[in-house]
């Protein structure tokens, strides 16, 4: 019924513009005509005004796709400039004026005029000589308007245009910053990790060669070697652990094990983990809580090792005696405050920037024992913002350094 309606629709249609033609022709031969002019000069005047009214439609339809071409452009991700011979922009889209944090971009300018950077220019002019397709990655620096600088790293990618159309090229522009980001990460991650590791690798097969040699021939000093290879052993399975952590919240591999449970019991149960640690050291605990312990929604394995990475990295770091810890937790309507504060040695200010990268650990002089792997603030803070939450720390130097942990209380 819909195709036999459509049909009748457009023989209408068709009816109808034959019938407007007829009478534009039949109008048209009444006026030359009256004007005098043969039927032969009539009919070469109706098909001039013909090829007029065809000519008019095809730029109308040249206008329509160009609008249409320039819209979808402008609602890409990438960047992309069409220039001419002389690199003059004919035209640029708004994408690459966001990505060169400009307002505007005006056509009739060059490249270097309006982005005032060799490096797209060049690009584009290599492309230009030979005659052929050119990439290159390079990198910018912008200040904002509150002074800070801003690094990006862009893909560029530039060509001549098709032999049949005019000389000049096309451009166009990818923001990479966050693919090269991650690529830095991931190559300090293996350099990293490949030092922590062969430490305590080398430093057990040099024992291992020690009890081989047959050097050592009392027990105390045999337990000794043993004791140490012990020692860094679990230095090893410890890191293993903590970078399998790392990358199954990263990766979003391990869902969440979403459970009900509360605050003070998981940090009692990170305290009796840590209890070796506080045995014989004058160090002073204090829980601030809500009666009800602070009832929370979450993956209570991931947040004993956020509490326990807490107070191990207070303890750790400050061995003095006089060590004051204290844990609060406030609830509110949709989210909880956590924080954990000791009144130690404290961070320096030009390391805080650090202190929750992976493998970074300060304070180095202060003791030449193992403190760690350098990953359990790392694993604090992606365990909060799987979590829905964020972190953040405050350090004075030898007054008080605090972690303060706000969550929702409906983490998904």
């Amino acid at each position: 019924m819909t195709c036999t309606l459509l049909t009748l629709a457009l023989l209408l249609l068709s009816a109808w513009a034959w019938r407007r033609e007829q009478h534009w022709r039949h109008s048209v031969q009444q006026l030359t005509k009256a004007a005098g002019l043969k039927l032969f000069e009539a009919d070469k005047l109706s098909a001039r005004f013909q090829g007029l009214l065809e000519a008019e439609k095809s730029l109308n339809k040249e206008e329509y796709l160009r609008r249409l071409f320039e819209s979808l452009l402008n609602e890409i991700r990438q960047g992309v400039v069409i220039v001419d011979a002389q690199q003059r922009i004919k035209f640029c889209n708004r994408t690459m004026g966001h990505l060169f944090h400009r307002t505007s971009v005006h056509r009739g300018r060059t490249l270097l005029e309006e982005f005032a950077d060799h490096q797209v220019s060049d690009t584009v002019l290599a492309a230009l000589q030979n005659q052929r397709r050119t990439v290159k990655e390079i990198e910018m620096s912008t200040t904002l308007g509150s002074g800070a600088v801003n690094t990006r790293h862009y893909l560029i990618e530039a060509a001549p245009l098709p032999a049949k159309a005019e000389a000049g090229a096309w451009l166009m522009v990818y923001d990479i910053t966050e693919q090269t980001l991650a690529e830095q990460v991931r190559k300090d991650f293996v350099a990293n990790a490949s030092h922590e590791l062969r430490t305590p690798l080398t430093l057990i097969n040099g024992y291992i060669e020690t009890l081989q040699s047959g050097v050592i021939k009392d027990d105390a000093g045999m337990r000794r070697c043993l004791d140490v290879m012990e020692k860094h052993g679990k230095r090893i399975i410890r890191i293993i652990e903590d970078m399998l952590t790392i990358s199954r919240l990263e990766n979003g591999t391990s869902a969440l094990n979403l459970e009900p449970f509360t605050a003070r019991a998981c940090v009692q149960d990170a305290l009796d983990h840590l209890g070796p640690m506080l045995e014989g050291r004058d160090t002073r605990l204090e829980l601030d809580f809500p009666p009800d312990g602070g009832h929370m929604t979450g993956d209570r394995f991931y947040w004993d090792q956020v509490f326990t990475n807490l107070l191990e990295n207070a303890l750790k770091e400050n061995p003095n005696p006089g060590l004051v810890i204290q844990v609060k937790g406030e609830w509110f309507a949709d989210h909880c405050v956590l924080s954990i504060r000791d009144n130690g040695i404290g961070i320096p200010a030009h390391d805080l920037p650090f202190v929750f990268k992976r493998f970074f650990r300060g304070h180095k002089h202060h003791s030449p024992e193992i403190k760690g792997t350098g990953l359990g603030l790392s694993i604090v803070r992606r365990t909060i913002e799987a979590h829905g939450g964020i972190i953040e720390l405050t350090s004075t130097p030898g007054v008080e350094t605090t972690f303060k942990i706000r969550v929702p209380l409906s983490p998904l």
